[in-house]
């Protein structure tokens, strides 16, 4: 299964959003920031990393779902395994 690059445009939005969050995190290390806001900067990244997981896995389930042939029991496996990778 492929990913439609229309489809993953606000998944990267959101992963680049993650990237400057990381870069975040690390500047607030660097300069030696207070605990909590580096756990909470990290929090962040994590949910907007874990969004970003779920919309991809979404977006490969109505790719399976609209198909023609309706999603095989194979489709079906590999998107629970990548669902349960998220989880």
């Amino acid at each position: 299964m492929t990913l439609d690059s229309e489809d993953m445009a606000p998944v990267v939005n959101r992963l680049r959003r993650a990237q400057g969050q990381i870069g975040g995190v690390i500047r607030l290390i660097e300069e030696g920031r207070d605990c909590k806001d580096v756990v909470t900067q990290l929090a962040a990244v994590n949910r907007a990393l874990d969004r970003a997981g779920f919309a991809i896995v979404s977006s490969g389930m109505r790719e399976c779902l609209s198909s023609s042939e309706g999603m095989t029991a194979e489709d079906q496996a590999a998107m629970e395994k990548l669902f349960m990778t998220l989880a």
